[in-house]
């Protein structure tokens, strides 16, 4: 049984699509656009015919960057960086896919999210051999790690009208158009030949 963790973003929402998981888990952990992400994980799962679990825990005060509303931390490698992102909604999710019955939790990390060190390979690897050797021995995959965006649409084959739910504004509920998430949504969609707009 394979849970994923549902952003509500483009990549998790082409991976609900190919791989087709028993629920997809999204986790409110105080980002700031999570009422948008929610929503558009929630029509998204709707339309793909999945089990959708929301999962709260406020951790708001330990964030920084865009997706916390707050100036980057001088150590951040990018504006959204947030310490421990995944490792923390994976933990969170984890624990949640556990009490689903799940054996497997996916995440939507792809091989342009090297930026990031915990959206390389090797932290997906280390993440999941620590998960699994603990009670559960939940396994964390990413099957999208070796693809870009516009590669994982195109294996997905995601229609545009489900992949059009994706909300991936990294500072508001409302694109913003500016940032990073936004940036890639739109050159995604140009790369794929969609109309962003």
């Amino acid at each position: 049984m394979t849970a994923l963790l549902l952003s509500g973003g483009m990549d998790s929402i082409s991976i609900a699509w190919w791989k087709r998981p028993s629920v997809a888990i999204f986790v409110d952990y105080g980002q700031v656009p999570a009422k948008a992400e929610e929503a558009a994980g929630r029509a998204a799962a709707e339309a793909i015919g999945i089990r959708y679990e929301v999962v709260r825990a406020d951790c708001s005060a330990l964030g920084s960057g865009d997706m916390a509303g707050k100036p980057a931390a001088a150590i951040a490698p990018v504006s959204e960086w947030w310490p421990f992102r995944n490792q923390l909604i994976l933990t969170i999710a984890g624990t949640a896919a556990l009490q689903l019955g799940e054996t497997e939790l996916m995440i939507g990390a792809l091989r342009t999210d090297s930026q990031h060190v915990d959206g390389r390979a090797e932290f997906i690897d280390l993440i999941s051999r620590l998960m699994s050797m603990q009670e559960g021995g939940l396994r964390v995959s990413a099957p999208a790690i070796a693809l870009s965006a516009d590669e994982l649409v195109r294996q997905s084959g995601i229609p545009q009208s489900v992949l059009g739910w994706a909300h991936s504004c990294h500072k508001s509920n409302l694109a913003c158009g500016q940032c990073r998430g936004c940036i890639k949504h739109y050159e995604t969609w140009e790369a794929v030949g969609w109309d962003p707009h």
